[in-house]
């Protein structure tokens, strides 16, 4: 008798071939021979000469690696630096930094939580979030989405420990959540609000302090961010900004903090040239909205089904998840790079290339990135105009 035990990941591969929902590794060069509007460099710093000057001398001085946990050798002068500017910026009492964003919410989710609490979730919420539910062991109630009546409803209908978790722009379509209303809400019903800042970093808020800065919720009592250093800080990592208790509480409970090792010194040292450079600069921030509204504008003119960007996220519809991948492949044929978005990554089903607006980004550049997209664009994207 033959032994197989991995026989039905044939079947699941033939499953995705012909679903049109088949994914591959596309390693890129070093080299930026392609013009990028699918990275989440926001701020257009992952290669500015400060950052990376920042993380190489961090290297130099602290070496490849954290060389442990952050409880025991992981924590280096520099991540306590980078704690207090994160916490400064954002306008929070305190920070802890983790390995990654999806790192974060995991720790946030299930330290703050437990059995006999409940959680109530976005729909729209990233998969970080989804994880970070299900491994709280907590009661979830997933509530539709941007919707706070129905996060009330929810809260009010739970007796004990509860939060309402979102993020503050959904990736998919770069839309911005309610937030005001929902600290409202939570504040009724004695609630926590955990809010991932991911996409609102850099981006909204003054100078690029984030969503929570920009509704006057940055340091509230009951208010938690989480947010990645990844994207507008061009480095990489992630970090949970609170009320000291929480972080202290986090210090001492949050698995994903606990037991992984701690951030590289090059991560935390770009990460923490680029908070420095963005104080200095903060009409990068202005000039990221600007981007996107600038593509939206666009590419609605030009007959294509877009969502108006809240942040920097731009979102356009395809009539298929086939038609999304080879219209992204033709894009990066033409020579711009765009995100394809297909379920299972789209909660409501709907393929569509997913555009980030970058700060740096010349108005030649979006010409021609337009016009790229546009030529591009499968017949059924396009709607008639008169």
């Amino acid at each position: 008798m033959s032994f197989a035990p991995f026989d039905w990941i044939d079947d699941e591969a033939r499953r995705r071939a012909a679903a049109g929902l088949v994914r591959a590794l596309r390693p890129r060069g070093a080299e930026a021979e392609l013009l990028d509007l699918a990275s989440n460099d926001y701020l257009g710093l992952t290669r500015h000469p400060e950052v990376v000057e920042a993380a190489a001398g961090a290297a130099h001085r602290w070496g490849a690696g954290a060389t442990g946990s952050r409880l025991v050798t992981g924590t280096t002068e520099l991540h306590a630096e980078l704690e207090r500017e994160l916490a400064d910026f954002c306008g929070f009492e305190a920070a802890l930094v983790l390995s990654s964003g999806y790192a974060a919410n995991l720790a946030a989710l299930t330290a703050l939580t437990g059995r006999g609490s409940l959680i109530v979730s976005d729909a729209g919420n990233h998969a970080s979030i989804v994880d970070g539910c299900r491994l709280s062991r907590a009661e979830t109630a997933v509530v539709p989405h941007a919707d706070p009546d129905a996060v009330a409803k929810a809260l009010h209908a739970h007796d004990g420990r509860a939060l309402a978790v979102t993020d503050s722009v959904f990736s998919v379509d770069g839309d911005a959540a309610p937030l005001a209303a929902l600290a409202e809400v939570c504040r009724a019903a004695d609630a926590a609000l955990v809010v991932d800042d991911a996409h609102g970093l850099g981006v909204l808020g003054e100078g690029g302090r984030g969503a929570l800065a920009a509704a006057g919720l940055a340091g509230g009592a009951g208010t938690v961010a989480t947010l990645t250093l990844s994207k507008s800080l061009g480095s990489q990592g992630g970090a949970v900004l609170g009320p000291a208790r929480v972080i202290d509480h986090l210090v001492n409970t949050a698995r994903t903090f606990i037991f992984d090792t701690g951030l590289a010194p090059a991560a935390a040292g770009g990460a923490l040239g680029a908070l420095q450079l963005l104080r200095r600069e903060p009409e990068r921030a202005a000039r990221a909205r600007e981007v996107a509204t600038t593509l939206y504008g666009r590419l609605t003119a030009a007959g294509l089904t877009s969502a108006r960007p809240d942040a920097a996220v731009v979102s356009v519809r395809a009539p298929s998840a086939d038609a999304a991948v080879r219209w992204a492949a033709d894009c990066r044929a033409a020579g711009v790079v765009v995100g394809c978005f297909r379920p299972p990554s789209v909660p409501d089903g709907i393929s569509r290339l997913r555009l980030t607006a970058r700060a740096d980004l010349t108005e030649e550049q979006i010409t021609g990135a337009v016009a790229t997209i546009v030529a591009t664009a499968p017949r059924e994207a396009l709607a008639p105009l008169s």
